[in-house]
């Protein structure tokens, strides 16, 4: 398993770089945003775990954190030496998936990474179909079928499927959709392009596309899928 650790702190990166790596981890080690965007640029799908430093000279773990969940669902642990709860909540609303204070114990922080990954791998294996009204998303094909059908999406109209498949019942603004989606498969994604798939994923999944009962859209807010 290959776990990206970006850490400015050069001290604390070889400590934690030795400890993952005793304990069987493969790992890439960045000192800065610059670089780490590199690697996600490049090696994001090889992947386990991202582990990102808050502050960094040339930007932060929160833009990192961002990038890697608009393309792909591996978990994000933040190391901080911040110990705030504005910060706490507005790393987890961004989709981190813990958050742990410095200094820390370098057992708890390899705890706590085996006990999210435990999490992904159960919800992996519970969450390998997706049903929505009479849609069904194959995660671990990446297919999806309407009434047992394949259906066949571009790999931008899958993803913004999965955003609303992970987030049933909740209204998600045109904002929220665009940053999950800019940049997957290195299109250009803005406002009038995300109507467009919106419209397509319509024509391809409803039964009516002029009256949408999917990917509902609820006036001046965003979309929703489910009540």
């Amino acid at each position: 398993m290959k776990i990206l650790l970006v850490e400015d702190d050069r001290t604390i990166a070889s400590g934690l770089e030795y400890s993952l790596q005793q304990d069987h981890f493969e790992t890439l080690l960045c000192y800065d945003a610059t670089s780490a965007k590199a690697v996600l640029s490049e090696q994001l799908s090889e992947l386990t775990l991202c582990i990102f430093d808050l502050s960094l000279p040339d930007g932060s773990g929160y833009e990192l954190c961002k990038i890697v969940k608009a393309q792909s669902d591996i978990p994000v642990i933040f190391l901080t030496a911040i110990d705030d709860e504005v910060n706490v909540v507005m790393g987890l609303d961004m989709g981190a998936d813990d958050y742990i204070t410095k200094p820390f114990r370098i057992r708890e922080l390899l705890s706590r990474i085996k006990s999210v990954l435990r999490r992904y791998n159960k919800q992996a294996q519970t969450q390998s179909n997706i049903e929505l009204e009479n849609i069904r998303i194959n995660t671990l094909e990446g297919k999806v079928y309407k009434n047992g059908d394949e259906v066949l999406l571009t790999a931008l109209e899958y993803r913004l499927l999965l955003i609303f498949a992970n987030h049933v019942g909740q209204v998600l603004s045109r904002n929220q959709l665009l940053e999950r989606i800019w940049d997957v498969a290195g299109e250009f994604v803005n406002d009038n392009t995300l109507s467009v798939y919106i419209k397509r994923l319509r024509e391809k999944l409803e039964d009516n596309p002029q009256e949408p009962t999917l990917i509902k859209t609820v006036r001046g807010l965003g979309y929703k899928v489910g009540d």
